[in-house]
């Protein structure tokens, strides 16, 4: 495969959502079909290399990495969602965001024999919402065996908020 340059196709958005906020948007990098097949190829290594019978994404982004990976390595895939967004039974977690907390919920079905869970999002920042479904994964019953994420905010210091010892692996570092 041509070698890619994928940082360069991650496109910087100011003051997005709010002001002061530099956001970091992979759309331009997912409308490139060699590029984005470049990220499957490089996750597919990490899921190789970790052997998940799942891939947990967190909505929303986490979803189109994850059921691309997931289909892409013929695996299973799950969906973390916030509250009220799953049918059915579903166990959630609370956690804390900067100003006050939120929710992401589950479906426990499918977890019965503890499967070796791969948790994939677009992006890592501060690690509270990647950190919550690390929990709820754990909750029902899946052996967390990794994370993978295609950028990450490393000055936000996320890595520091998700458990110890479980491989955090990023393509694109900032």
């Amino acid at each position: 495969m041509t070698s890619i340059n994928l940082r360069q196709l991650v496109r910087e958005i100011p003051d997005f959502p709010q002001p002061g906020i530099l956001f970091r948007d992979i759309i331009p990098l997912m409308r490139q079909p060699d590029a984005w097949q470049e990220v499957m190829h490089q996750l597919g290594e990490v899921c190789d290399r970790l052997k998940p019978d799942l891939i947990v994404g967190i909505e929303s982004r986490g979803f189109i990495v994850g059921t691309a990976l997931a289909t892409a390595k013929t695996i299973g895939f799950s969906p973390v969602r916030k509250p009220g967004k799953l049918p059915g039974e579903v166990i959630g977690v609370d956690y804390s965001l900067e100003y006050g907390t939120d929710r992401l919920e589950i479906v426990p079905d499918g977890f019965e024999n503890n499967p070796r869970v791969l948790v994939v999002d677009d992006l890592l920042a501060t690690g509270g919402t990647a950190a919550a479904c690390a929990q709820l994964v754990q909750q029902v019953g899946g052996e967390l065996v990794g994370f993978a994420f295609v950028v990450e905010l490393a000055d936000l210091g996320g890595k520091s908020k998700l458990p110890a010892g479980v491989p955090v692996d990023s393509l694109i570092v900032y």
